[in-house]
């Protein structure tokens, strides 16, 4: 059965099938559609989760493997299989299709995958995926269509926008869904729920802070440590509260993961970048940069250690975020010790 990425939820209130499969080149809404899977998925039981990367020399005997090992105390597992070039190869499609012949009991498939060309979805596999449960193609948004996202997001997020502000936000953005997100988000933390006109766009556009939370992000990814940590000082001087930062770092770390374990599978970097929508070509070079810095492991470490900030910040663990922050901070731009002007603002 095939789905539209909008009608995803309504289905999950009704049913769960034992194999979903995500496609597309859309990564936000490919990974909003598998969150909405894998939380209904917990609020049936399915209390465990294992993530699969398919990379070079992925070894497709170990699917059926963990299909195989439930935990003494688990009674139904996910199988979370990620396959980022979107091509499985004559081993993963026989796997795949001998999986949806029988599916196992208690284990639901969660296939995400990067966009197929029109052969490869007329595939067998994809064929046999489709007919055990349930395959989802996402493709790009344009024009109204896109606007129409914009406008819903906004209202998500407790906004209410005239129609020219959506009209300058898409344009704005140019179709990048992470983008547009980012700014919703900037706006949102800006000036909180209510009414947003054209103006309120102008002005957002507008705001070059000297100390921008998105710049800092870039400075981060760029390795410029000593320049990231003057970032870091002084939105903290100007009285920002640190979830904004986490929330960021976090956003950021979760797109850097999930290219980062397309990169080890084979994808060339660039091919990634424009997979995942990143622009302009500024920023290109910069993530590109982490991503020859960073490993999957160490991006996954990382968004592990901006969880341990979040808790922190919100009194449910013991330390000081911003201390954190500055720590984290050193480690996503490449550096383990801090610089001496750190120590410096420490001491003092």
């Amino acid at each position: 059965m095939q789905l539209k990425p909008e009608q995803v939820d309504t289905h999950l209130r009704k049913q769960l099938a034992p194999i979903y499969f995500i496609s597309g080149d859309e990564p936000l809404r490919v990974m909003e559609a598998a969150d909405a899977i894998r939380v209904a998925a917990r609020g049936q039981g399915y209390d465990e989760r294992d993530v699969l990367t398919v990379q070079a020399g992925f070894d497709w005997g170990s699917l059926m493997s963990e299909a195989g090992n439930l935990s003494l105390f688990s009674q139904r597992r996910v199988i979370d299989l990620r396959l980022p070039t979107g091509k499985p190869g004559a081993e993963g499609s026989k796997a795949l299709r001998a999986w949806a012949e029988r599916p196992p009991e208690d284990t639901l498939l969660l296939i995400t995958a990067g966009k197929l060309d029109p052969s490869a979805r007329k595939g067998k596999w994809v064929q046999a995926l489709d007919k055990a449960g349930v395959v989802v193609f996402v493709w790009p948004l344009k024009g109204a269509e896109f606007n129409a996202w914009v406008a819903q997001r906004m209202r998500q997020r407790g906004l209410q926008p005239t129609a020219d502000a959506v009209t300058l936000l898409s344009e704005r953005v140019e179709s990048n869904l992470l983008a547009c997100v980012q700014e919703i988000e900037k706006l949102y933390l800006l000036q909180g729920e209510g009414e947003v006109d054209a103006g309120d766009i102008l002005n957002l556009v507008a705001d070059n802070a000297r100390y921008d939370v998105f710049g800092l992000l870039d400075s981060v990814l760029a390795g410029k440590a000593a320049r990231s940590v003057r970032m870091l000082q002084g939105l903290q001087a100007e009285g920002l509260v640190p979830q904004i930062v986490i929330w960021a770092l976090s956003r950021e770390l979760r797109q850097l993961t999930a290219m980062a374990a397309a990169v080890a599978s084979g994808q060339p970097v660039q091919a990634v970048l424009s997979q995942y929508r990143v622009w302009p070509a500024e920023r290109k070079s910069i993530v590109a940069a982490a991503l020859r810095r960073l490993s999957v492991t160490q991006c996954s470490a990382l968004l592990q250690h901006c969880a341990r900030v979040d808790r922190i910040s919100k009194g449910r663990g013991a330390g000081n975020a911003w201390d954190e922050l500055l720590q984290l901070t050193l480690n996503l731009a490449g550096h383990q010790a801090l610089p001496d002007t750190a120590r410096m603002e420490q001491v003092s």
